[in-house]
């Protein structure tokens, strides 16, 4: 059976940037999503479309095709109050280099990372970490099956519903 939408595909990768391994799914652990839906990057699904279980693939995508180009207007200074809790700034979180959970004016999650402390802001970044990177992935298709009406309404792993 071969990649095509509404199907669940299980893909062992290795996604190489900078030279260095980024990520990794084994084939006894493999990544599991339902083709076509969105749930990866659409250059990706592209790439893995119409292949068999067994069958390798090898692929670079640009950081256009990726995660965008990194983008210097996406990083703010935030007023160090904004990362208080009970009265006290929570310095254990303003660490360079680690991921905070923020809200947008939307009320939308967001992820940001902290970019650099300073006395009375934090510089945060909301890049994607993987944005600007060029992205080589390499792998194996491990299994390819029809997606049942249940995994197509809820989602693979429940994502679609809205408990």
């Amino acid at each position: 059976m071969k990649v095509e939408k509404n199907r669940v595909v299980a893909l062992s990768y290795t996604l190489v940037v900078d030279g260095a391994v980024a990520d990794k799914a084994t084939a006894e652990k493999p990544l599991e999503y339902i083709h076509g839906t969105g749930m990866l990057l659409p250059r990706f699904e592209e790439e893995v479309a119409g292949k068999e279980p067994g069958e390798d693939y090898k692929f670079t995508l640009s950081p256009e095709e990726g995660y965008g180009v990194y983008n210097p207007a996406y990083v703010f200074d935030i007023p160090i109050s904004a990362f208080m809790d009970n009265g006290e700034v929570r310095r254990d979180l303003l660490v360079v280099g680690r991921t905070i959970p923020m809200l947008n004016q939307q009320g939308q999650v967001v992820q940001g990372t902290v970019a650099a402390v300073k006395e009375d802001s934090v510089s945060m970044d909301f890049n994607h970490p993987m944005a600007g990177k060029t992205l080589n992935f390499s792998g194996t298709v491990v299994s390819v099956r029809e997606a049942t009406d249940k995994e197509l309404t809820d989602g693979l792993h429940g994502e679609y519903r809205p408990d």
